[in-house]
């Protein structure tokens, strides 16, 4: 299919790279399919959620585990159900970025991450109520994984 981007303009999406949100995203309830799209033409951690229906409603993602190699979402039994995860390596977490005007200054929101069946391609943006981690997660407070501080 053929959809509307934010940051890409016309682009051409398969089955796979759409995540079906049978409530939405919070805030954005009636937005049901996004596709998850790579940021760039390069390989980097992050992508670009892309609504199928609504041109400007996008978000970059991120996996936690580039920055965060020790980030941990316990995962409800009603969000383990909802999503009808069988088995845990079915499960891919993704997390919302604020970007600035440089990385070390964007952030990360490590406390509502979106789960995805990578089986069956539902997804849900969660709540982590039990945590220290925040909605506005600094990411230079982080180091990609692989590369040591000074």
């Amino acid at each position: 299919m053929h959809i509307e981007t934010k940051y890409h303009g016309t682009v051409t999406v398969t089955n796979e790279q759409c995540l079906q949100f049978n409530n939405g995203i919070p805030s954005f309830e009636e937005e049901k399919t996004f596709a998850l799209l790579p940021f760039g033409e390069e390989a980097t951690p992050f992508y670009i959620l892309q609504s199928t229906n609504e041109p400007g409603l996008a978000f970059v993602v991120m996996t936690p585990f580039t920055f965060f190699p020790d980030y941990e979402a316990k995962l409800s039994d009603q969000t383990v159900e909802d999503l009808a995860i069988a088995d845990p390596a079915e499960v891919q977490l993704l997390v919302i970025l604020t970007l600035k005007d440089t990385l070390q200054a964007s952030t990360a929101n490590l406390r509502g991450p979106i789960v995805v069946n990578t089986r069956t391609r539902e997804a849900k943006q969660i709540a982590l109520t039990e945590t220290d981690y925040h909605t506005r997660h600094p990411l230079e407070a982080a180091q990609p994984a692989g590369q040591k501080g000074e």
